[in-house]
């Protein structure tokens, strides 16, 4: 403990408003982890100053962890994608990337939404299922595709052109949350080095909404509402979840009493995605609907509490859809309800995280990138390495998991996860989700527990609601939150320590 108390004595100064908050000044893994390089920054190294910004380092490190995830794929980029019935799942190197470039029309030169895709190519998908913006990504790394060669070679090429892609992307995300909370640059480490990222990267195209909503926090973070909604509508038109923002917004807009900047967003985010969709939604209606229809029409599916039931009962459930809508309204109630009666109004990236993860746990499908989903709010809400890496290992378990399983159910050796050994994986998964839920929920109803709040900060990724007072509450309203902030002194024993 005297080794840590001296830790944080050497930082101390750091935490008054003269420098950025460093890790290695407040949270003991963080500690622990830097004694493999040598020590806290400050003893050997001074990062910050000169080239080594906090930026470049984490821009570093997440492509470093993206190529890493990339070699990762390597035995299927080799082969496994292309023969062989189940050996892109027992070497856990699965992505849609490959599949989908034929599968989809690309290789063809098929016009996504607008041509039909024939049914022995696609396999009864007759449209593109993805969102106009993911449908444009996917389109532009056609583009950047040799046309001569095998299918195997063209297909090796399509994926290799989504990495690149999608690797800027990476960075983008990286450097949009360090900008986010001003003093806290270090926190989009834990995005950088995050496991299930490089695992997960490149198996689709998800990660181009997780940048543009990335880009969303930081504008609302500097008070440009309008544009933030505009970034949200654009990411709204690459992946669905996007939109599930804008509910935290008018919660804590509404405590708040900055309706105003709530409709700047609101009319911002319809605009842009209105501008993006409508014309496809006028040219090409089947195919931009194809989306839309798909997911109502989907049934439960691998990663979801719903296939556990489903396949313990042996039939499907009827009324999903509605089992799913319900159970989601009712989270997001109860989480509005919490955000409108604590007696500190609650950080917008705790409320960001809380809905998105309470959508893809009561989701029909929880697929294994739908982790990238979360891990950028992950570190805005809740910027701990110890409960952030309890986390990562239980969504790295489930992607073991699941390729295991399907490499059980495909071909007749049957080498990998039975039922109920992926059911345990699933729960695992489910749990280590409500796990870090539970943690963030906890710093709400107890911001002395909040590692963001612990210097007497408000919400630094809250743009006009930071320092603002309570204009409504469901319960007594608070003087306002700057005059109820919790101060940590380093080096003494604190509740907010931990």
């Amino acid at each position: 403990m005297a080794g840590m108390t001296s830790v944080r004595e050497d930082h101390a100064g750091r935490r008054d408003g003269r420098g950025p908050v460093l890790p290695t000044a407040e949270d003991p893994v963080a500690v622990t982890g830097s004694e493999a390089l040598g020590g806290p920054p400050g003893r050997r190294l001074v990062v910050g100053r000169g080239w080594w910004t906090p930026l470049r380092v984490m821009a570093l490190a997440v492509i470093a962890m993206f190529a890493l995830g990339m070699v990762q794929k390597y035995p299927c980029y080799d082969g496994a994608w292309f023969f062989g019935a189940n050996a892109q799942y027992t070497h856990a190197c699965y992505s849609d990337i490959p599949h989908l470039f034929q599968g989809r029309g690309f290789a063809d030169g098929l016009v996504p939404y607008f041509d039909k895709i024939p049914s022995n190519v696609s396999g009864g998908m007759d449209y593109l299922e993805y969102p106009v913006l993911t449908g444009a990504l996917m389109q532009l790394a056609a583009w950047f595709t040799p046309d001569g060669g095998s299918i195997q070679d063209r297909e090796q090429a399509y994926w290799m052109a989504n990495a690149s892609l999608l690797m800027i992307c990476a960075v983008v995300v990286v450097v949009a949350v360090a900008r986010t909370h001003r003093r806290r640059p270090w926190d989009a480490l834990l995005v950088a080095l995050a496991p299930a990222l490089a695992l997960n990267a490149t198996i689709n195209w998800d990660l181009l909404a997780v940048a543009l909503t990335a880009i969303a926090m930081y504008l609302w973070s500097r008070g440009r509402t309008g544009w933030a909604g505009v970034l949200i509508g654009l990411a709204t038109a690459a992946k669905l979840y996007p939109v599930l923002l804008l509910g935290p917004l008018l919660v804590l807009c509404l405590r708040a009493g900055r309706m105003r900047d709530f409709g700047r967003a609101l009319w911002g985010a319809v605009a842009a995605w209105v501008v993006v969709n409508l014309p496809f939604i006028l040219l090409a209606p089947q195919g931009w609907a194809k989306f839309y229809t798909f997911s109502q029409e989907r049934g439960e599916d691998y990663g979801s509490f719903w296939l556990i039931l489903m396949q313990q009962r042996g039939q499907a459930l009827d009324g999903l859809n509605t089992y799913c809508s319900v159970a989601m309204l009712v989270i997001c109630a109860a989480i509005g309800v919490l955000a409108l009666s604590t007696r500190r109004r609650p950080r917008l990236a705790q409320l960001a995280f809380l809905v998105v993860a309470a959508f893809v746990l009561t989701n029909k499908v929880y697929s294994p990138q739908y982790v990238l989903w979360l891990i950028p709010l992950a570190a805005l809400a809740r910027p701990r390495w110890r409960d952030f890496l309890i986390w990562q290992a239980a969504e790295v378990m489930y992607f073991l998991g699941v390729w295991l399983y399907l490499a059980n159910n495909i071909g007749d050796k049957h080498q990998g996860l039975p039922e109920g050994g992926y059911h345990a994986v699933i729960a695992v998964h489910l749990l280590g989700t409500l796990y870090l839920c539970a943690m963030v929920v906890r710093d709400m109803l107890h911001p002395e527990h909040d590692p963001v709040r612990q210097d007497g900060t408000d919400d630094p990724s809250g743009g006009p609601l930071d320092g603002a007072r309570d204009h409504w509450t469901l319960t007594r309203p608070s003087p306002g939150p700057l005059e109820k902030a919790q101060y940590v002194h380093w080096g003494t024993t604190s509740p907010g320590t931990d």
